[in-house]
């Protein structure tokens, strides 16, 4: 595939706000060489010193609020973060200090239209044992409505949420306390040392916090990520090394659900290649962005009737018994319509794979455009699908459906696969990309890549930086289209990602002459292959 680093014009700039390891496992360096490894440029704020081994912390020695103040003020006057990692900070005047510069800095940026996300790692103890700071004894609520991301393993959300976490839902209680508190989303940590219920299982608890906007209060939308537990002692660094990596992934413009998945995945491989340097537990190998789907997490959203995590051996037993039917056959050019007429244009000018989208759902003619949509199709052998309106394409037997993720809550997953009809499914982002492969459809679609205008979108175009990630995350797994803008100015830039097919909205459906547009594209994109 394209190299996806080639297709960005520079590096962003993160900061790792952190102590320092002098063991090299974790802290400033584990943080810097994350950062580095995911084709970041990384810069640090030293909190503190430490005398430190793979089996003993021997001294720990904050810097001066003077030092620690000018090495935030140097750097932002030159090297501005795309994005902040924040992790072992000694004492109570550092937060207090770190919190006032971060308040004052936040107003700065944004009024020059910039957001900073920041993640915080309440580093308390290493992995050896030893107390890296008074956990009980830190007050971190001067970070409220700073932070983007706060990372507390089990233990550590036990003690800021002072509560013991003996269940599932003791968890998740505190989890949203500790939101709330802080104004931030959670992650709770369950990899390392977790009570019975996470000892089966890497079992992380996602915590996306929100303001209703009418009442100001908080809402939640909470997620399990599971994993397999990685059978190894060399662990030290695993909660910096998450963080930094989220801090990372979301300097490259990726949103917090997707920074989270692929921190885990980059965390898990790490895992499974680390190694031993001394006599207590080794370190993290840094293994590069993950493009290996098996490293990623299961993902299971909480709900008041299911609120336990998902059990892995569970969801692979029953994973063979589903999955929608399969396309063997490229797709190809796959247009988008709106109009019969010019469905059956498309048709005779050789489409094989093409998309009805009627959005109105109270359109006086839609089954019958549904009937006939699906009759052309058969009669040109050729794959239609129905946009939506799942219902009437089960009644009229089409060949597929094409569901936006946030309609598969009203559809029936169920009743499609038992009438043996194609799915296809759209995703935005890395998170939605795992959501949609954990219902095996037939195809998924990314986007949108390009501006568009065809209607309006949720999220910010795609860009080819980020279809070439998902391309090699996903490719072999099932066909993918890439979708959104794209016409014969873009067409070859697209098809560098090695993406399978494209979908064509505008491009054929504002031409005027629809047949001969899509005989142009069609001969352009197959030249391509």
């Amino acid at each position: 595939m394209a190299n996806p680093e080639a297709l960005s014009v520079k590096r962003p700039i993160v900061w790792t706000i952190a102590g320092s390891d002098s063991g090299g496992g974790a802290g400033i360096q584990a943080d810097l060489a994350t950062m580095s490894d995911l084709e970041t440029h990384a810069c640090s704020v030293i909190t503190a010193v430490t005398a430190q081994s793979s089996v003993t912390v021997a001294l720990v020695e904050s810097v001066s609020s003077k030092m620690l103040l000018s090495q935030l003020d140097t750097l932002a006057s030159d090297l501005p973060p795309a994005a902040i990692k924040i992790g072992l900070l000694a004492n109570q005047s550092q937060i207090d200090l770190l919190a006032n510069w971060l308040a004052k800095q936040r107003t700065n940026w944004l009024q020059l239209g910039i957001k900073v996300p920041v993640i915080l790692d309440p580093v308390m103890v290493a992995t050896c044992g030893d107390a890296l700071a008074t956990a009980a004894g830190l007050d971190f609520s001067p970070f409220k409505g700073l932070l983007t991301l706060i990372t507390p393993n089990v233990s550590e959300l036990a003690v800021l949420a002072a509560t013991e976490l003996s269940s599932v839902e003791a968890c998740i209680l505190a989890a949203k306390k500790l939101s709330e508190t802080l104004s931030t989303s959670v992650l709770a940590k369950g990899g390392d040392n977790g009570p019975a219920w996470c000892q089966q299982q890497a079992n992380d608890l996602l915590v996306c916090v929100g303001v209703d906007g009418i009442s100001d209060k908080h809402q939640w939308q909470s997620f399990w990520l599971s994993s397999k537990r990685v059978d190894t002692d060399n662990n030290h660094g695993t909660g910096c090394t998450l963080s930094s990596a989220i801090a990372a992934v979301m300097a490259h413009g990726f949103v917090l659900n997707d920074a989270v998945v692929v921190a885990k995945a980059y965390v898990n491989a790490g895992l499974k290649a680390s190694y031993l340097v001394g006599q207590g537990p080794g370190c993290l190998a840094r293994t590069a962005w993950p493009q290996d789907l098996g490293e990623f997490p299961y993902i299971k959203m909480v709900s008041t009737s299911e609120p336990k995590p998902a059990l892995l051996e569970t969801i692979q037993a029953k994973a063979s018994n589903k999955g929608f039917k399969r396309i063997d056959e490229a797709l190809g050019l796959y247009p988008v319509v709106a109009d019969l007429d010019i469905l059956e244009t498309l048709l005779k000018a050789g489409a094989k794979t093409i998309q009805l989208r009627i959005k109105d759902p109270n359109a006086a003619d839609l089954e019958q455009s549904i009937i006939q949509a699906i009759s052309l199709g058969r009669d040109y052998q050729a794959r239609v699908f129905i946009n939506d309106h799942w219902q009437l394409a089960i009644k009229h037997q089409a060949y597929g459906v094409h569901l936006g993720q946030e309609d598969l809550i009203a559809s029936n997953l169920a009743q499609l696969q038992s009438a043996n009809l194609a799915l296809g499914l759209s995703s935005h982002s890395y998170f939605e990309i795992l959501l949609a492969n954990q219902h095996q459809p037939s195809y998924i679609a990314f986007g949108h890549i390009f501006p568009t205008t065809t209607k309006v979108m949720p999220s910010k175009p795609q860009g080819l930086a980020k279809l070439a990630r998902y391309v090699s995350l996903m490719k072999g797994e099932l066909p993918i289209v890439a979708i959104g803008g794209i016409d014969a100015t873009t067409l070859a830039s697209v098809k560098a990602t090695q993406v399978d097919d494209i979908a064509v909205v505008r491009a054929l459906t504002q031409a005027t002459d629809p047949q001969a547009a899509f005989k142009a594209l069609n001969k352009a994109w197959q030249a391509e292959v």
